[in-house]
């Protein structure tokens, strides 16, 4: 299993959350996070100047099986970009394991439904 943290920007994030369901990615958790650039530079938005060394962003934090992790990465990264500095960053790491809190099943079955035939 792995864990994937997406740090994207807040204007990205429904086509995102369109592209991860069309990947097949049922469940993830988001919060608004903030974060300090190395773009230091200010912006005028309707005459008013903002400065751009404090980031808004989305997090988004999403645990897969290890044969989803590429086609996860790659909706992300389709749906994000935009080209310009600031699109985001994306982390994977290990997650050693996992546990249904109802029934108390662990491995990488705990994070789906499984499957009716």
């Amino acid at each position: 299993m792995k864990k994937i943290e997406a740090i994207i920007r807040k204007t990205k994030f429904t086509e995102v959350k369109e592209a991860l369901l069309e990947a097949d990615i049922e469940w993830f958790s988001y919060a608004e996070v903030r974060g300090v650039g190395k773009a230091r530079q200010d912006r005028i938005y309707r005459g008013v100047i903002y400065g751009t060394d404090v980031i808004e962003r989305l997090m988004l934090t999403i645990v897969v099986r290890s044969q989803n992790v590429q086609k996860t990465v790659d909706a992300i990264i389709k749906a994000a970009q935009t080209g310009e500095v600031g699109d985001g960053r994306i982390f994977v790491s290990e997650v050693s394991e996992s546990y249904r809190i109802r029934t108390g099943e662990s491995g990488d079955k705990t994070l789906y439904q499984e499957e009716t035939k």
